[in-house]
């Protein structure tokens, strides 16, 4: 691996006539906007695939690459998956996580640190085979509240199986509350007044750093896709899921959730679920190749586990379900359902609530006494019979059909008070 710099290198020798990527090749463009640090990054990758199914490891030199090598991190796991060790890690990351150059494996990144939004990514490369691009905001060890964009790609050095994956993140710290309660004031009320959102629409375009660049200059956005090659439809129902995913995965971070996030995914996973409905075979598709089976009586309940994982906290699953059902039920269109959440009394616990209600069958109605009823009614002829019974108490009596429409009375049905009170309660009916 001649190419590939240790952990103790950090010099930078870049070509800078070949560009950002350090290779002369043709880039397939996955956004209309490269100053996203992490588009230029995905570009990179993809121009050193050559027809295969991942990048050779030989061919990465992040040590050269000015343009974001020093905001990368290269794992290795050709010694395990446990516990890979850092083949390299960028200057400028090294310096924002305070980390010197006894940190060597993934074991030893401190858990709040930028450089764990990274590396807690990893598992995911190994099980989509294919870059994973991210976005979120966490507090980090300073106590300043962090946005940061990354992205995951998988290397390999016997172009089949994932061995190395080098990531690369950029980030923007706010360092008083004031400034990031103006923030999070504008991007609750741009989120409210946005138009509505397609299926176009970028994973991370509307997310907490949404209209920051890197460079300080608002920009639109593209985000890698769980892939190689060409980039899904637009429009198709695995780009619209991979969309809700991505929002998502800010939720199942217990130190990024936001009830902006989580009303985002859960939009998603609405506009998802009507999407489906008109794929149903794309849907079945989808539904087969995650092993997740369709459930007739809770048809949310899957789209749910698409979007936020199998895996995640089934009482979240429940409630997220319930919220999608009530939101079929009651009509709620494409691209409004986070303005209703927003005006529902008591969010999403309310509309829980109201969905849990409006599924309880209704209550029986309550049973009559028949007593009162037949009490009321007269008599329709008379006979003397000795039955043992008081005055006003109800007998069953067995009678035959007689000629020219009499009844002869055979017996008195003794000892069946149920009997006696269902044919009651048949005859008041």
């Amino acid at each position: 691996m001649d190419n590939v710099r240790g952990f103790e290198e950090d010099r930078i020798d870049h070509d800078t006539e070949t560009g950002a990527s350090g290779v002369d090749e043709p880039r397939l463009d996955i956004g209309t906007d490269e100053r996203r640090m992490h588009v230029r990054a995905y570009n990179h990758w993809v121009s050193l695939l050559r027809g295969r199914a991942y990048p050779s490891i030989e061919d990465l030199d992040p040590a050269n690459i000015a343009d974001f090598g020093p905001h990368s991190v290269l794992l290795d796991f050709s010694k395990g998956i446990e516990d890979p060790s850092i083949a390299w890690l960028g200057r400028a990351l090294r310096e924002e996580c305070q980390l010197d150059h006894s940190t060597t494996h993934i074991s030893q990144v401190p858990s709040r640190s930028l450089l764990s939004r990274l590396t807690d990514h990893y598992l995911q490369i190994i099980a989509n085979r294919a870059p994973i691009g991210f976005e979120a905001e966490f507090v980090g060890t300073r106590g300043h509240n962090t946005m940061y964009r990354g992205i995951l790609m998988p290397f390999s050095s016997d172009e089949d199986s994932i061995d190395f994956i080098y990531g690369v993140i950029n980030w923007k710290e706010l360092v008083d509350a004031a400034t990031q309660a103006k923030l999070d004031a504008e991007v609750e009320e741009s989120v409210r007044n946005a138009p509505k959102a397609t299926a176009t629409a970028p994973a991370w375009a509307d997310g907490p750093s949404a209209g920051i660049d890197e460079g300080g200059e608002d920009a639109g956005d593209a985000p890698p896709f769980a892939g190689v090659g060409s980039p899904p439809a637009l429009g198709s129902l695995s780009d619209q899921l991979m969309l809700a995913q991505q929002t998502a995965a800010a939720v199942r971070a217990a130190d990024t959730r936001t009830r902006t996030t989580l009303y985002r995914a859960l939009a998603r996973a609405h506009d998802f679920a009507a999407a489906a409905d008109a794929d149903p075979a794309g849907y079945e598709a989808l539904l087969d190749h995650a092993g997740i089976a369709v459930q007739l009586r809770a048809p949310m309940t899957p789209i749910v586990k698409l979007v936020f994982g199998a895996d995640y906290d089934k009482t979240r699953l429940t409630e997220y379900a319930a919220v999608l059902s009530h939101a079929r039920r009651i009509g709620v269109a494409t691209g409004g359902l986070t303005a209703f959440l927003e005006g529902f009394e008591g969010g999403i616990k309310g509309v829980v609530k109201a969905e849990r209600e409006a599924k309880r069958p209704a209550p029986a109605p309550k049973a009559i006494d028949p007593t009162g009823v037949l009490d009321a009614r007269p008599s329709l002829g008379r006979v003397t019979i000795a039955t043992g019974h008081a005055a006003g108490d109800y007998v069953v009596l067995l009678a035959r059909a007689g000629e020219a429409g009499t009844l002869e009375i055979v017996a008195a049905v003794e000892g069946d008070s149920a009997l006696t009170q269902r044919a009651m309660r048949q005859a008041a009916a």
